[in-house]
């Protein structure tokens, strides 16, 4: 039960943070419009930084319990490993939070400055299994080359780590926009990722996955319609980071991808209108959402005769039959079936 205190930590925090930092930043100028609102309204922005500091204060009790009473047993290097990989990610979101896209970072900027974040993971050796591709099999654990041989583990750490923390930075960063929608969907993704961890005994990765959890649980409080802030860039950013942290550290790769199938539509979808659509709908008088005559996000086909709320419940709970399915699959053990 002692796993829990990070999530507490990083919830009190979070709580304990927001109410003073929401004034500053409308103080301040940190707003934007609330898009699915009809009058618009201006709402703080800019969350994602106390999200980010909360699980950092989770972090750091663990550390604490960990070091200095003995009472866990985790691989600092690993805890290491994955907080930077992290906290580079949650820079880079401030930054584009606070230059944007539009104003001085590209879209394909936006989408290759999270490999730098992944150098921290790739320098520790985690030794993941070879993965088994379809049709192929199972890849071999070295690769003859003409200068010579190169095991498994390089290639998974100098090709795959980056890919994989790139792709999941940049999917949970598209499918964004409504209010609670972004860290709803990290939340039922993470915590299933940190209950797989639990059963699996890889601590590393569940402590990653409470102190998110807990951040996320404040955050939330916040960003619930009617949104009082916004967790912008910083948070989705951080919230597919550590969707791959936890992925990585714990073997569970192919988890962490079914997990993400939502997204994967989102990557259809955004893709047709070369990554410049939106995920906003067309509000209307009496609150309701309706999508544009053209849909260019998974939001869309939800959208009509709906409040904004609604909207998002809806793909909330679409994201939790996902995560039910992938964890019967999961407590089968046949999940290797789908990938394979």
């Amino acid at each position: 039960m002692l796993f829990i205190l990070p999530a507490i930590v990083a919830l009190i925090a979070v709580l304990a943070i927001m109410p003073n930092f929401i004034s500053t930043m409308k103080e301040r100028g940190f707003v934007g419009k609330d898009m699915n609102k009809f009058n618009k309204p201006m709402v703080a922005e800019l969350g994602g930084a106390v999200v980010f500091l909360g699980f950092t204060f989770g972090i750091l009790s663990a550390i604490f319990l960990n070091t200095y009473l003995n009472l866990f047993n985790l691989d600092l290097t690993l805890i290491f490993a994955g907080f930077f990989t992290i906290s580079i990610i949650v820079f880079i979101g401030l930054l584009d939070d606070i230059i944007g896209w539009k104003k001085g970072i590209r879209q394909w900027q936006h989408a290759l400055f999270p490999i730098i974040a992944a150098l921290p993971l790739m320098a520790v050796q985690i030794s993941n299994p070879p993965i088994s591709l379809p049709i192929i099999g199972l890849l071999p654990s070295e690769f003859l080359f003409p200068f010579g041989v190169i095991s498994f583990g390089l290639i998974y750490s100098l090709i795959f780590i980056p890919i994989g923390v790139t792709g999941a930075s940049n999917a949970t960063n598209m499918l964004a926009g409504l209010n609670g929608l972004e860290a709803g969907l990290g939340f039922l993704i993470i915590g299933t990722l940190g209950i797989i961890s639990f059963i699996n005994g890889k601590m590393e990765a569940l402590i990653f996955a409470v102190a998110i959890l807990g951040a996320l649980i404040g955050f939330l409080k916040y960003n619930w319609f009617p949104a009082k802030i916004f967790g912008g860039d910083s948070l989705t950013l951080m919230t597919g980071a550590s969707i791959a942290v936890i992925s990585i550290i714990s073997d569970m790769e192919k988890i962490g991808i079914m997990l993400l199938v939502l997204f994967f539509v989102e990557l259809y979808l955004k893709s047709r209108t070369k990554f410049q659509g939106e995920s906003f709908g067309k509000p209307t008088k009496n609150g309701f959402l309706l999508s544009p005559k053209k849909k260019e996000s998974l939001t869309h086909y939800f959208m009509g005769n709906k409040t904004e709320k609604q909207v998002v419940k809806q793909l909330l709970f679409a994201q939790f039959i996902v995560c039910l399915i992938v964890m019967v699959l999961f407590l089968l053990n046949t999940y290797q079936i789908i990938i394979i």
